[in-house]
């Protein structure tokens, strides 16, 4: 659920923008992601960690590979603070996209 909650920020950042990935194709959830600069203004070292968390889910979905208890934690931190500053840089930009719950 973390990693998803990072892709459907990162997706969020492009629509907002006014860009879309291809979905059908390779590749279309790194390219959101290593997009998050331009699009939400995350900072760099923040996509770097993202991004290996990502090449890590890889690893475990097509290959297999365990998770560590570690890197889940660091997963859902990195959810939770991603979400936030997304939500903030909505706020801030694009009000009109957010919905009164």
């Amino acid at each position: 659920a973390a990693y998803k909650t990072i892709m459907q920020c990162a997706m969020i950042g492009l629509w907002a923008k006014g860009f879309r990935t291809a979905t059908s194709q390779p590749g279309h959830h790194q390219t959101a992601l290593q997009a998050l600069p331009k699009t939400l203004g995350t900072a760099a070292d923040t996509v770097i960690v993202l991004d290996a968390l990502s090449k890590q889910r890889n690893l475990n979905d097509y290959e297999g590979d365990p998770v560590t208890d570690a890197a889940v934690r660091e997963c859902l931190t990195q959810a939770e603070a991603l979400l936030a500053h997304a939500r903030q840089w909505l706020q801030a930009h694009r009000p009109d996209l957010l919905t009164e719950n």
